[in-house]
């Protein structure tokens, strides 16, 4: 008797344990189960893209505006104060390789030195052979003179020894005309050499003293107040120490105005006929997540173009900041929040209750009571949070957000077999 009450109590227990098990795994399978309820009111079809912030306007800093005129194409910048310092107008910022400048100032200062040296020696044969010429003429004169002497002593001389006086005489006097003629053509060949030689020593000395201003320029200061910010080349890197500053681009910084940001956000091309100019933007800045900033759409690119590790086109969106904050800075990221559209009095789920079989056929996960019903609903605008539902469902209708076990083979109620509205249980 006694060891029949042992078998009776042993699968008492045994029964009692396999009951408390069985919950446990029901409870611990209901507890990996996630609901949400189907909501009725505002909902806003939202655009959500990452951005960069820019200054509206800024002031640049630019290096030696005749570069090109000299001859050099392009230089290294040598040195640069560090990014975000605040400078005030005149405080030095940049200093350039003066390498080849250096080498361009030697050549220009031999030129220099050459010309000068030719203009000296001009003006000096200049004043020989002119002083030479005068005292040729001197001489003539003295000797026409002295003709004219000899001349009026030979008047009681017979009449040839008086007419070869006067031809003597006549030779001096034409002889000092030629002279004459000569000096003057000698001082004009004199003075448009002196004029050259002047002209190519004033030129060298004028590309000279360009190349010397040109020098004072390699050191770069502010032209007026600000923080400084780096420029960026055509890959969007910052033009550091190393960087080549071209002639016909010589910015090496700029000074934003601070007080007017802009957010650069691209658009993806499925989502550009929602956005409009003057749409309302909530932006978001990824080193400051609790600062909410409001702007409104600026601007909106008409071409799409492949951003470098995509497959898809975007749409360049300029995004105006309406507050000013002392703490904005270019180059931060910001998270950018278009509100397209505002829906009131509607129903919407959460995405992740959103099915789908095949391409045709869109159906949520219902849970009333202790039932499990897939149903067909038809949506309407989404955003990456949220979707419209048009038909299928009503307020308060409990839905998986996760895919209960043993769903697969259950049928989906069609719309159009009846199940246009599933009414919320109580």
């Amino acid at each position: 008797m006694k060891k029949r009450n042992l078998i009776i109590v042993i699968g008492i227990f045994v029964a009692v344990l396999i009951f408390f098990i069985t919950k446990v795994n029901k409870g611990s399978a209901d507890s990996n189960e996630v609901f949400a309820k189907v909501q009725r009111g505002q909902f806003r079809s939202e655009i959500t893209a990452s951005g960069e912030l820019f200054a509206k306007s800024s002031v640049d800093i630019l290096g030696p505006g005749g570069m090109q005129s000299a001859g050099i194409f392009q230089t290294t910048l040598e040195h640069i104060i560090p990014e975000g310092t605040v400078v005030k107008a005149g405080d030095y910022v940049a200093r350039l390789d003066q390498t080849e400048l250096g080498t361009r100032l030697q050549q220009r200062q031999s030129d220099f030195t050459v010309t000068s040296s030719d203009f000296t020696q001009a003006k000096l044969d200049t004043a020989i052979e002119l002083r030479k010429a005068r005292d040729l003429m001197d001489n003539l004169l003295y000797e026409i003179e002295r003709k004219k002497l000899v001349l009026k002593n030979s008047q009681y001389e017979p009449p040839a020894v008086v007419a070869e006086k006067q031809m003597e005489l006549d030779r001096a006097e034409k002889q000092f005309l030629v002279e004459k003629e000569n000096y003057e053509l000698q001082r004009q060949k004199s003075v448009a050499k002196m004029k050259g030689a002047a002209a190519k020593m004033q030129d060298d000395k004028v590309k000279l003293d360009n190349l010397m201003s040109l020098r004072s320029q390699f050191t770069i200061m502010a032209p007026e107040a600000g923080m400084l910010i780096y420029k960026r080349d055509w890959r969007g890197s910052k033009m550091g120490v190393g960087a080549q500053v071209a002639a016909w681009d010589p910015v090496v910084a700029t000074l934003p105005d601070l007080t007017q940001m802009v957010s650069k956000t691209f658009v993806n091309e499925v989502d550009i006929n929602n956005i409009k100019k003057g749409q309302r933007v909530e932006i978001g800045l990824d080193a400051f997540p609790d600062k909410k900033l409001t702007g409104q759409i600026l601007e909106v690119a008409n071409m799409g173009q492949q951003r470098p590790n995509s497959d898809s086109k975007v749409f360049e969106i300029m995004v105006a900041v309406n507050e000013s904050d002392t703490t904005l800075r270019p180059g931060m990221t910001t998270s950018n929040k278009v509100i397209a559209e505002v829906l009131e009095d509607v129903l919407f789920i959460p995405v992740e209750a959103v099915h789908s079989q095949g391409d045709s056929i869109t159906y949520i996960i219902a849970k009333e009571g202790l039932n499990i019903t897939k149903h067909e609903v038809r949506l309407g605008k989404s955003n990456s949070d949220e979707v419209v539902v048009l038909g299928g469902i009503d307020e308060g209708l409990t839905v998986y957000l996760s895919d209960p076990s043993g769903i697969e083979e259950k049928p989906i109620k069609r719309i159009s077999e009846g199940g246009k509205a599933i009414a919320k249980k109580d």
